[in-house]
């Protein structure tokens, strides 16, 4: 399959799961900040496409993270089924859905941010590179953490099941735990592979 139509099967399955999100979703309100930023970046992805295409392995993640947010807004983070099952199964006090999404939160951007800052030469390979994605992730997810709370001071009770806490104190920390936990593992098992890609689109940049 070419990039081309890879490209456009990701796309068609992001639409496809956001059109069933917003059947019927638990929370009107929560679904719309939920989806929100899963929206804002397919725009972004689509309208760079042409002048900044990125690795396959990028777009893949971006789509895994997007799918993530889009359920999550229809059931809501505290209320996917299956969390709920392994919830029920394990004994555990909550329903874990939300530290999959923050640990992607990681995950994903750490391939963005580094895609960018190489491709651009803003800083070479090493541990300097290492350290201002791993930054990069953390400043994401601590701008996330603001914003759920400038929404909960905007509309109160409106926005308990955004903010997801399931009354467990340590929300906010455990959150931007996962998310670096997710930023880390990202740059140690992909780093070869997003290697070899970034590698393919350069040479086709150079020819073209």
């Amino acid at each position: 399959m070419s990039r081309e139509k890879m490209n456009l099967f990701q796309l068609l399955i992001f639409w496809g799961v956001l059109v069933w999100s917003g059947i019927k979703p638990y929370d009107t309100f929560t679904w719309m900040l939920e989806v929100a930023p899963a929206v804002i970046g397919a725009i972004i992805i689509v309208a760079t496409y042409k002048k900044f295409p990125l690795t396959p392995l990028s777009y893949w993640l971006v789509l895994i993270h997007a799918v993530i947010l889009i359920i999550g807004g229809h059931y809501t983070y505290a209320r996917v089924p299956f969390f709920n099952w392994l919830k029920d199964v394990f004994e555990l006090e909550r329903n874990n859905y939300d530290k999959l999404g923050h640990f992607v939160q990681g995950l994903t951007p750490a391939m963005i941010a580094r895609e960018i800052l190489l491709r651009k030469s803003v800083v070479l390979k090493g541990k300097w590179l290492f350290f201002i994605v791993i930054s990069i992730c953390m400043a994401i997810s601590a701008f996330y953490e603001l914003l759920e709370w400038w929404v909960a001071l905007a509309t109160g009770t409106g926005s308990n099941e955004f903010l997801g806490t399931q009354g467990y104190i340590w929300d906010t920390q455990s959150d931007m735990f996962y998310c670096l936990i997710g930023a880390f593992l990202s740059l140690i098992f992909f780093r070869k592979l997003h290697d070899r890609e970034l590698e393919i689109i350069n040479n086709e940049s150079k020819r073209g």
